[in-house]
C-alpha cells in the first residue's frame, strides 16, 4: 500500500498526520508513506525526525481579506497543483489524506483530479477554508465534532464520517503514578494542569499570578503550570518580585515546556487550557475536566466554538479571553474544589465525548476506499 499524507503549519495539523500515518502501517502490510508539505512550515523539521519520506511543494494560504497578494497567491496556486500531481504521478499513491492547512489544497485537488481516493480530516467544529472547498471533490470527510457536519452543506450521501480526533497512542498509555513520580506531584492532591499551548498564552499567564497568591501552600490543590518558554522567565522574576516563595509551599511547579505531555494528562484532575482541537481531544480521552480560555485570535473564532462544543455537553467550562482575570480563574477554581460532584460530572462527560481510536478509524476508512477502488 502506498500512502500519501499532507498536512501543515502548525503542530495541530501535523501531529494528527503523523498518528492517521503510523495507524495507517500497522493495519496495512508493506506500507510506503511519503508526507507533502512546506519548506517554511513546521512539518519540514517534525516530519523527518518521525522517520518519514518528506517532499514539498510551493504555495501560500489565503489571506482573509482582498488584496493583490491573494491574486498573486490564486495564480500560484496552479503551480502548486501542478506540482502535486507530478509527485503524485511518481508516487503512485492508493490513497491521499489531508489533516489541514493551506498546503492540503493541491495535494487534494490533483489527487481528486487523477482520480484517487482522497479523505480530508476537518479537527474544528467550523472547518477552515481550505476544507471547505477541498469538501466539493474529495470522497471522505472524517470530521472530529458532530456540530461540523452542519457546515458541509454540499457533500454526497456517506461522504461525510464522524470519527473524532486522532490523538497519540502515547496519550493512553500513560499511568498515573507514573506521571506523579516524574512530576513530582502528591497522589492526595488534586493536581490542576495549566497549559496555554507551546508556545504559552499571555492572557492565562497573567491571571495566573493571582491564582498562584491564593492557592500557594494549599492543602488541597497542587498546580502545574506550563508557561511556553517565552513567558516562563518573566513569570518566575514577576514571582520573586512580588515576594512569593512558591518553593515553601510545594505545591506549586513552574515549567517552560513540558516533553512528555501524555504523563502530565494522566496525573491531571482538572486543566486550564486554550481550545485547540488536538488539546480538547486528549483532554476528552482521559476524561478530564477543563476551564477553557479559547485564543481569540483563532480563524473564524474556531476555538471558542470547539470550547462551547464541550460545555454543552457539560464536560467543560468556558471563560473567554476579554472576560480573564485572576480573580474570575480563582472563583472557577474554588467552585469547582467545592463542588466534587461537578467535578466527577465533568470528568464522566469528558470521558464520553472522547475518542480514542479516532486515528483507526481514519486509517479504516483510507483502507475500505483503497478496496472499493480496486473492484
Amino acid at each position: 500500500m502506498r500512502l500519501i499524507i499532507s498536512g501543515g503549519g502548525t503542530g495541530g495539523h501535523i501531529y494528527p498526520a503523523v498518528t492517521i500515518a503510523r495507524e495507517v502501517a500497522r493495519l496495512s502490510d508493506n506500507c510506503e508513506i511519503l508526507f507533502v508539505g512546506t519548506k517554511q512550515g513546521l512539518e519540514a523539521d517534525i516530519v523527518p525526525k518521525e522517520g518519514f519520506n518528506f517532499t514539498t511543494i510551493e504555495v501560500r494560504g489565503l489571506e482573509r481579506r482582498i488584496s493583490w497578494q491573494n491574486i498573486k497567491t490564486l495564480f500560484n496556486t496552479a503551480g502548486s497543483v501542478w506540482g502535486s500531481v507530478k509527485i503524485i504521478k511518481k508516487f503512485k499513491p492508493d490513497v491521499v489524506i489531508g489533516t489541514g492547512g493551506y498546503v492540503c489544497g493541491p495535494v487534494l485537488l490533483a489527487a481528486s483530479l487523477l482520480k484517487i481516493p482522497t479523505i480530508i480530516q476537518e479537527q474544528n467544529v467550523i472547518p477552515g477554508i481550505t476544507n471547505r472547498i477541498l469538501s466539493r471533490f474529495v470522497d471522505k470527510i472524517a470530521v472530529g465534532y458532530k456540530e461540523a457536519e452542519q457546515y458541509f452543506k454540499q457533500y454526497k450521501p456517506d461522504q461525510l464520517v464522524f470519527t473524532g480526533n486522532p490523538i497519540r497512542p502515547e496519550i493512553m498509555s500513560a499511568i498515573r503514578r507514573e506521571g506523579q513520580t516524574e512530576l513530582e506531584l502528591d497522589p492526595n492532591k488534586l493536581t490542576l494542569l495549566v497549559v496555554g499551548g507551546s508556545r504559552g498564552a499571555r492572557s492565562i499567564n497573567n491571571a495566573m499570578f493571582d491564582v498562584y497568591k491564593h492557592f500557594n501552600k494549599s492543602p488541597r490543590i497542587q498546580i502545574l503550570h506550563v508557561t511556553g518558554q517565552n513567558e516562563y522567565n518573566s513569570i518566575v522574576g514577576n514571582i520573586k518580585q512580588a515576594g512569593i516563595d512558591i518553593s515553601s509551599g510545594g505545591n506549586i511547579i513552574i515549567k517552560p515546556y513540558l516533553y512528555n505531555m501524555p504523563l502530565a494528562l494522566a496525573a491531571a484532575d482538572l486543566a486550564i487550557f486554550r481550545a485547540g482541537a488536538v488539546g480538547l481531544a486528549e483532554l476528552a480521552a482521559r476524561g478530564i475536566p477543563s476551564i477553557l480560555i479559547p485564543y481569540p485570535y483563532a480563524a473564524e473564532n474556531h476555538q471558542d466554538f470547539n470550547a462551547r462544543a464541550l460545555a454543552r455537553q457539560g464536560a467543560a467550562t468556558v471563560i473567554a479571553d476579554k472576560e480573564l482575570t485572576g480573580i474570575k480563574l480563582i472563583n472557577t477554581i474554588e467552585n469547582l474544589l467545592e463542588n466534587p460532584a461537578i467535578l466527577s460530572s465533568m470528568a464522566k462527560k469528558s470521558r464520553e465525548l472522547g475518542r480514542p481510536q479516532a486515528a483507526e478509524a481514519i486509517a479504516r476508512l483510507a483502507l475500505c476506499l483503497i478496496k472499493l477502488q480496486s473492484k
